[in-house]
């Protein structure tokens, strides 16, 4: 786990918090039962019931361990005070595909809010940390997996 602060919204952080909630008291309880129940079927050696019970209960562990480090780095944002002719935590950015000869806009979220169906992206992904500064007009080539992107920004908004 990283000591680094995690931007989010007060949106992104009570989601995450439900989130968590919901895991603990609710699916968690639901694998302790199923624990139980397959526990008094008797030999554990050969019962595939539990042992599969038991991978999810740490698997669920995991992903709970996780949230609550997440929230503990959590640093809510407020959107008002960030400026507003620069890329920042939270900015609806529209860019050209310079490429493609096409327009993409992309939200830059934290942790929670992320929705790639939507362009809801991370400002830790490698586009949001490559749009992250600029203004607009500027021309920003970023490194992804499949290759080298390159985008005029062509639009800075905020939505509540």
């Amino acid at each position: 786990m990283s000591d680094e602060r995690i931007p989010m919204t007060k949106e992104g952080y009570e989601k995450k918090k439900a989130d968590l909630d919901r895991m603990t008291n609710v699916e968690m309880i639901q694998v302790a039962t199923r624990i139980a129940t397959a526990r008094d079927m008797g030999d554990l050696s050969e019962n595939a019931e539990y042992h599969a019970a038991r991978e999810d209960q740490g698997m669920l562990q995991a992903r709970i361990d996780s949230l609550k480090d997440q929230l503990s780095r959590a640093m809510i944002i407020d959107k008002s005070t960030l400026p507003t002719d620069a890329i920042v935590f939270g900015a609806k950015v529209t860019v050209k595909d310079l490429d493609l000869k096409e327009t993409e806009i992309f939200h830059l979220v934290g942790p929670g809010e992320e929705d790639y169906n939507s362009n809801k992206i991370l400002t830790s992904s490698p586009i949001g940390q490559g749009l992250l500064g600029k203004k607009i007009g500027d021309v920003v080539s970023i490194q992804v997996p499949m290759g080298t992107l390159r985008f005029e920004v062509l639009e800075i908004t905020f939505v509540d």
